[in-house]
Formats: structure tokens, C-alpha cells, sequence
């Protein structure tokens, strides 16, 4: 059974845009490191799960448009682009499975571990592991290679990123492990 390490929303409206997050650039080196191990190892595949917005999406009436389909916002930062081999599943909703192929392209490739970095660990990470956990994959995440959404609270961001995490442990069953241990 293979593994895969799906990088979740790494896009330059996430970085810099109209939803820019600060606290997603110290993620971008464990990232890196991270989907570098994994393309050089046979037991594992590379899955990008970007936002790729229509116009009249749900999700646009909680937010501003954003990483919208075809747009230069709705690509993954130059630091981390894909690679030829690598896979790359467009999102409308914050699970990476809601109305994707992720679900095909995992059962494909024989996969049964999922280890989760990017953004956001409270939103679309959660949703993401959660129906991870419904359809019965083992959950990793990386606790230095994902963040919170930091203009979302005025709580300070290392608070907030242990409280997702945690719920992710007790809920999920999900092993919080930093990049050195992921893959």
C-alpha cells in the first residue's frame, strides 16, 4: 500500500492575494522538503488539492473571490510547483474530495496513508481529514507544514494551530508528526 502527500492550497491568492496569509511562509521550506522525499521514494505519490473557483461557488459567499479557475491567483507558488509526475486535483469546496477525483486517483495508485500540509489546518485541512477519516484512510499531519488562517482571529496563531491540531488527534485519529518524521 502507497502513501501520498497532498499539498493543500499552496496558491499564490493564499499567499499573497486577495486571502493572503502570513503565517503560510514559514510553511513553504518543510513543504518543499517534504514533496522533495516524497518524489524521490516509489512508495509514495505527490497530490496538489488547489481552490479552482466558478463564479457562483458557496464557498464566494463567505469569502471574496478568490484562487478563481485559470486565473494566476488560483496557481500553486513558484516555490512549490508541480512537477510532471506529480498529480493535481481542482477544489471548489474545502475538502479535497467534495465533487473531485481525488477519491479514483487514490484508489488508483493503491494508496492508504495520507500525510496533509498546506493551508489551512482549521478549515480546509480539517474538512479534508475529515472525509479522509470517513473513508477510512490513515491520517498523518504535518504540525510545522501547515498553518491557520491568520486573519481570521485575533488569537495568536500558535494557539489556534495546536487547537486544530488536537482536533484532529482526538477526532480523526490523525498522528501529528513534524517534516523530519512526514515521509
Amino acid at each position: 500500500m502507497r502513501s501520498a502527500l497532498i499539498v493543500v492550497d499552496m496558491l499564490n491568492d493564499f499567499m499573497d492575494g486577495v486571502l493572503g496569509n502570513p503565517a503560510a511562509k514559514g510553511i513553504i521550506d518543510p513543504i518543499a522538503q517534504i514533496v522533495e522525499r516524497a518524489r524521490a521514494s516509489d512508495e509514495w505519490i505527490v497530490v496538489y488539492a488547489n481552490d479552482a473557483h466558478q463564479l457562483g461557488d458557496v464557498e464566494l459567499r463567505v469569502f471574496p473571490p478568490h484562487a478563481m479557475a485559470g486565473t494566476p491567483g488560483a496557481e500553486v507558488i513558484d516555490e512549490l510547483g508541480p512537477q510532471r509526475e506529480d498529480v493535481i486535483v481542482e477544489k471548489r469546496f474545502y475538502s479535497a474530495f467534495t465533487q473531485t477525483n481525488l477519491g479514483t486517483v487514490l484508489r488508483s495508485n493503491d494508496v492508504g496513508r495520507l500525510a496533509l500540509v498546506g493551508q489551512h489546518t482549521d478549515c480546509c485541512i480539517r474538512h479534508t481529514s475529515y472525509d479522509a477519516f470517513c473513508r477510512g484512510y490513515e491520517l498523518v499531519v504535518g504540525s510545522d507544514a501547515t498553518t491557520v488562517f491568520e486573519p481570521g482571529s485575533e488569537e495568536p496563531i500558535a494557539l489556534r494551530q495546536r487547537r486544530a491540531l488536537d482536533y484532529l488527534l482526538m477526532y480523526y485519529g490523525a498522528r501529528i508528526q513534524t517534516s523530519d518524521a512526514l515521509v
